[in-house]
């Protein structure tokens, strides 16, 4: 009642409040899907170096990371639920665009991805003492394999918006909509695989850093060292050839954008004017585009130039070649894309030096250096987000580039008091998930793995003793209780 009499006398437009909302549920939801794949592979390798080397620290490692996994993916596909509904509620003209290119992506995600993902969860979380290893390690790949394959889908899904092929449009009604003549030339549009691998390194740079982090917690509080040390090390090596992989495919990304995207790619650099000469590169300033230029910005000469076209003199397109009103929001655009870049270099800075003195034998000794990987967690999370932002932000003001404006994608139905309301509904709501999430992860975190027991084959005769426990059955006579019923080679309950 009191929010709605607020919400009354006030006036809000519409278009902006839907796209607040959908930023807030989005971002809030891409905090859980990036660990949950990249968590994925590495439980599957510490699984495949179990069966390799047979060291039960290995085991170890990988049922406690199996825990966290499953705390993230409950928190994904929760969340996740309401991103889909928005579609429906306040983007119905653009779900009506785009029905049949989402139709059959999402399809595609459901079958292929989820069913196989979830389907092997079970046997994942709930079956180290009821399958064989090997059948245990199987559902680990099966688990990872399908949380790539969902992000594949929802990625593509994400990519034709930026680069739509493979369509043709078609008048229904009043409307216009995007109907798919090639489903493969809409899977393999031109900016999706690109993506798709930015996304996927961006996943194990942030499980390297998660699992890093915990692993330089318990190593500087004395708890669980070698556990820590097993996670630590495959966490590095996972997180050191990523961070490299990101510069490397992120400069291959940039230059495809000077052919598919180039207002994004100008907003990305400031880059307001063409010129005759090399285009330099800014490593940081204040744009400012109603005068068209960076303030305090310190550039490199020719570099842009270089990254773009592997020269030092051919210039770079500016914005200056695009239509006033069809250029993205610079100045985030432009903060968003230097802030990654500068969290990246930071990533392959820290994870060489953490590489060359495990080289050494002494990263565990570096107690500075652990503490550096202990508050570091933030910023993996943070390079997702805003690695999204500017590609998001880049498009605008397209919601499809080139064929839907954003402002014509909003639902003519839905008020802006409505859509205000389910705002504040919304940021209570995930304030609480978010709290109950960091309550679970700080419980688990601090309880610590559990010791890894060997595997043995049931025992017939503990198997005829359990069955003889259920009320009203005729098998035999017991001493004691359950409890003291043990299989052979494990330690008694506490």
């Amino acid at each position: 009642m009191i929010t709605g009499e607020i919400l009354e006398g006030m006036d809000f437009d519409v278009v902006w409040l839907a796209r607040v909302q959908f930023a807030l549920t989005i971002m809030f939801h891409y905090l859980f899907p990036p660990l949950t794949i990249g968590m994925g592979g590495l439980i599957v390798s510490l699984e495949g170096m179990f069966l390799r080397t047979k060291d039960r620290q290995y085991e170890e490692a990988a049922k406690f990371w199996t825990k966290i996994f499953a705390v993230n993916f409950a928190m994904g596909v929760a969340t996740g639920v309401v991103m889909e509904f928005q579609f429906g509620t306040n983007w119905a003209s653009y779900s009506r665009f785009v029905g049949d290119v989402f139709g059959s992506a999402l399809a595609a995600e459901g079958i292929f991805a989820f069913f196989l993902e979830s389907g092997f969860l079970a046997v994942l979380v709930f079956g180290w003492d009821k399958v064989s290893p090997k059948m245990h390690f199987f559902s680990a790949c099966m688990v990872a394999l399908g949380a790539i394959f969902s992000s594949i889908w929802i990625v593509v899904a994400n990519s034709w918006q930026q680069t739509p092929a493979g369509y043709v449009l078609q008048r229904d009604g009043d409307s216009v909509r995007a109907v798919i003549t090639d489903f493969w030339a809409m899977v393999f549009n031109p900016s999706s695989v690109h993506r798709l691998a930015h996304v996927l390194i961006g996943c194990y740079i942030l499980a390297a850093f998660f699992v890093m982090s915990i692993s330089a917690y318990y190593l500087l509080k004395g708890r669980h060292v070698e556990f820590a040390k097993k996670s630590f090390t495959s966490a590095l090596v996972l997180g050191f050839v990523m961070s490299l992989a990101a510069l490397f495919q992120g400069d291959v990304q940039a230059r495809k954008l000077k052919d598919t995207q180039p207002a994004k790619l100008a907003a990305m650099e400031a880059h307001f004017h063409t010129g005759t000469n090399a285009a330099g590169l800014y490593l940081f300033g204040l744009p400012d585009q109603a005068e068209k230029t960076v303030r305090y910005g310190v550039e490199v000469p020719g570099m842009l130039s270089f990254l773009v076209h592997g020269n030092f003199h051919e210039p770079v397109g500016g914005l200056d070649k695009i239509p006033p009103g069809d250029w993205p929001p610079v100045a985030i655009t432009f903060f968003s894309f230097h802030l990654m870049v500068a969290l990246g270099t930071f990533f392959i800075l820290i994870t060489a030096v953490a590489a060359y003195y495990r080289w050494k034998g002494v990263l565990f000794e570096k107690r500075w250096l652990l503490w550096i990987f202990v508050l570091s967690i933030p910023l993996p999370y943070v390079a997702n987000e805003i690695g999204w932002v500017t590609a998001e932000a880049g498009r605008q003001p397209w919601v499809v580039y080139g064929l839907l404006r954003t402002t014509e994608g909003v639902s003519k139905a839905v008020s802006s008091h409505q859509t205000a309301g389910s705002i504040i509904m919304f940021l209570v709501l995930y304030a609480l998930l978010f709290a109950v999430w960091l309550y679970v992860l700080n419980d688990k975190i601090h309880h610590g793995p559990e010791p890894a027991t060997p595997h043995t084959p049931a025992d017939t005769g503990n198997l005829a003793a359990l069955a003889g426990l259920r009320a009203g059955t005729g098998g035999g006579t017991l001493t004691g209780t359950a409890d003291s019923i043990q299989p052979p080679d494990r330690p008694p309950h506490p």
